[in-house]
């Protein structure tokens, strides 16, 4: 019954290299090769465009202002998904974060962002659920099986991140990639990438 658990918990000490790893080996953004994160020996490895509809982008959300604005952070993280979701145009994008202020939830804000910015509403799957990381990986996992994505390429900030994939690994996700908006060169949308 615990083996999973002492499994994972042996995986989720080498972690933060598995990470590092993958940051260093992603440049996603960029369409170079991604590292596969996850226990086991090393998987195979794919541009990010390639994988298509399977791999999902999942943003993760970050507290709201009182009045239902977003935080710098939060524009940081989705400034990143978005360059995601137009290297990869065929991936499914999960935005995921409740704790609604203003009757404004996370993913209610974020959904509005990528909207405003040309991502077509019915490629984004909103989870307005979550009130922990741990909530965001659990409750996205079943919008994934939902929606028959395999995989996701999780986007959130640097200090975040470790937390945020050893999350979602817990939650049977498979990561294929981690963005965090450090990683993403400065970026502003024009016409051109709507």
């Amino acid at each position: 019954m615990f083996a999973p658990f002492v499994h994972f918990r042996s995986f989720a000490r080498r972690l933060p290299c598995a990470v590092a790893g993958a940051v260093i080996a992603t440049s996603a953004v960029f369409g170079t090769p991604l590292a596969l994160i996850g226990p086991g020996p090393a998987a195979a490895v794919a541009p990010l465009g390639v994988r298509g509809p399977e791999t999902a982008i999942v943003i993760l959300g970050y507290g709201l202002l009182p009045d239902g604005s977003m935080r710098p952070e939060l524009v940081d993280r989705l400034t990143a998904g978005y360059v995601q979701a137009v290297l990869a145009p065929l991936s499914p994008i999960v935005v995921t974060g409740g704790n609604p202020h203003n009757g404004i939830t996370e993913a209610d804000a974020m959904t509005a962002w990528l909207v405003e910015r040309g991502i077509a509403a019915e490629r984004i799957h909103r989870e307005p659920q979550a009130d922990s990381t741990i909530q965001n990986a659990q409750f996205s996992a079943m919008i994934l099986r939902e929606i028959g994505a395999k995989d996701a390429v999780i986007v959130t900030s640097a200090d975040h991140i470790d937390r945020a994939v050893a999350n979602f690994l817990g939650a049977g996700v498979l990561v294929v990639s981690a963005v965090t908006p450090e990683q993403v060169p400065p970026f502003v949308p024009t016409p051109m990438h709507w």
